[in-house]
């Protein structure tokens, strides 16, 4: 108790709250100090803490990913219960990672400036009071401000996690804690699409939000009982940090707006997208030049612009392209084909299980020396998987993709850990300060790496559909015998609800139309199948000449 305190001041609920989340003080022995200022030392911990530590980490980091998962996989069901149009609804996901892509940069100073303890349960009472607001929820306006303030909100989870699952391992294999953090969150997507059609068979979609909400508490809970070792603290901020950040921050959710939305609107046919791009660039451009003349930057421009962080950011954002194979192409054809959440319970528990495989395996695996390595080996398995599925057919079924699609799954989570380690490592070695630069760039490959695969891809596959679709319809011919059986049988199978001949002929038509289409659908599909194999192909040939080439030169040095 502070002494210089008097006791009517000691009973107020602002004085009490302000002791509940001041960081503790702590004399760090040599071992125990923290790698940099807003991290957490690393102390001996007895097992059962470590065991509670290792278990809040899974609970916050599937919190944090289930935030925007539950969304992305019940967007139809979302679309009819709001009443939302394809385009209001893709807003909803959009809107969460526009905001959560850049506010990182200033989430690590404040962690630096005030410690862990008021940045784990600020950011945490806020999720959990955001997600409440969920339920009041009642048109587009309101819904895309709680989602933009969500996503905001919801950003810090996925470092609490990392931080305490850092805990919950001995000193010796904190880098193999650090890529079990990173991984946890990855498995919530499947997870989300597993058992949110229960969910919504309870009340419909909020549901959803009741269930957000309850884990979003828990955390609270969890984090409130079991402290994060404290940090070591320093003055932080400055003012020209809020000026990068807005430029920066407005930028990148220009950016994410564009990249999410521009394949519902059309990229040529919404004017709002040029004048996006038009405030955009000088927007971000203005923010790096600022950055490139401080003495202590938010933005290391000249690191970021290094060749070797120039080829992680290449390698990274690629790596994401071709992950959206699973997310956008594989959901998307079985959902063409006439199979949603409900019936691929199996296929999302498959998933899930090989996200985990993935985790478990990176971190057992894991060589410092060698990061590269498991980073090529996801995205050749990604080639291989992507090339098999390019043969899918109408009658192709979940069971079919069960081994494509876990493969991919075990890939997007082996590959993560190793790509934060590379770029981690390497930004460390230039001094803390490089830490911010580097989350930034990591948050913007990620989140908005992920809405740049499935635009472009989603842009990929409407384009074949329109050209096989045409080819399709220019082959058929009404005086071919085949056509006109095919026609006869659509129109024999409407003749007991349908007297009129002319009628069921129509309707025969129509059928048959339904289903050229959706043929046109699945070779669509196919094509962008074959485009991820290449993507994936060309990357993991690029990575492979990058270490060919790494170690052509250790052996001319060595001679």
């Amino acid at each position: 108790m502070d002494t210089h305190v008097s006791s009517s001041t000691l009973l107020t609920p602002w004085y009490r709250l302000r002791r509940f989340l001041t960081e503790q003080e702590w004399e760090f022995a040599a071992h125990e100090r923290p790698v940099m200022p807003g991290s957490p030392g690393s102390p001996d911990h007895p097992l059962r803490r470590q065991i509670a530590y290792a278990l809040i980490a899974v609970l916050v980091g599937l919190t944090g990913g289930l935030g925007n998962s539950l969304i992305s996989a019940n967007t139809y069901q979302l679309q009819g219960a709001l009443g939302l149009d394809p385009v209001e609804i893709a807003w909803l996901p959009t809107i969460y990672v526009a905001t959560n892509a850049s506010i990182n940069l200033l989430l690590v100073k404040f962690r630096q400036e005030f410690g862990l303890r008021p940045f784990a349960l600020i950011f945490l009472g806020l999720y959990a009071a955001i997600t409440f607001a969920h339920l009041f929820v009642l048109d587009f306006s309101t819904a895309l401000i709680v989602r933009a303030a969500s996503g905001m909100a919801g950003a810090p989870l996925s470092s609490l996690c990392l931080y305490y699952m850092m805990q919950a391992f001995p000193a010796k294999w904190r880098l193999k804690a650090v890529v079990v953090g990173i991984g946890v969150p990855q498995c919530a997507t499947p997870l989300a699409r597993m058992f949110s059609p229960d969910l919504l068979a309870m009340s419909q979609w909020r549901t959803l939000y009741l269930f957000e909400l309850g884990l979003a508490l828990l955390s609270v809970a969890a984090v409130a009982l079991l402290r994060l070792p404290p940090t070591v603290r320093q003055k932080a901020f400055e003012p020209l940090d809020f000026v990068t950040f807005t430029l920066y921050g407005s930028a990148v959710a220009l950016f994410a707006a564009v990249l999410g939305l521009g394949r519902y609107v059309w990229w040529t046919n919404a004017t709002w997208i040029a004048w996006a791009l038009i405030a955009a660039i000088p927007m971000l451009a203005a923010a790096l030049l600022i950055e490139h003349h401080r003495a202590n930057p938010l933005l290391n421009t000249r690191w970021l612009g290094s060749a070797d962080i120039l080829r992680f950011a290449v390698v990274t954002i690629m790596a994401r392209i071709v992950l959206s194979e699973q997310t956008f192409a594989a959901v998307g054809l079985l959902t063409v084909l006439g199979q949603n959440n409900d019936q691929l319970g199996t296929f999302f528990l498959l998933l899930f299980l090989a996200s985990a495989a993935g985790v478990a395996a990176s971190a057992i695996t894991l060589n410092v020396e060698k990061l590269a390595h498991p980073v090529m080996l996801a995205i050749g398995l990604v080639a291989v998987a992507a090339w098999a599925d390019s043969y899918s057919t109408s009658l192709t079924r979940a069971p079919q993709m069960y081994l494509t699609q876990m493969v991919i799954a075990f890939a997007g989570t082996f590959f993560l850990g190793p790509s934060l380690l590379f770029g981690m490592t390497r930004a460390l070695q230039q001094g803390s300060g490089h830490i911010i630069s580097f989350v930034a760039l990591f948050g913007i490959l990620n989140s908005v790496g992920g809405l740049a695969g499935t635009a472009m891809l989603g842009s990929y596959q409407t384009i074949r559909e329109k050209a096989n679709s045409a080819a399709i319809t220019q082959a058929v011919d009404p005086t071919d015998p085949i056509v006109t059986q095919r026609l006869q049988a659509g129109s024999a199978g409407l003749a007991r609800v349908v007297g009129d001949p002319a009628l069921r002929s129509a309707e025969g038509g129509a059928l048959l139309s339904q289903t050229a289409t959706r043929e046109a659908n699945v070779l669509a599909y196919d094509d962008v199948f074959r485009l991820v194999a290449a993507l994936a192909a060309a990357t993991f040939l690029y990575l492979l000449f990058l270490l060919a080439r790494r170690r052509w030169r250790e052996r001319r040095a060595l001679a």
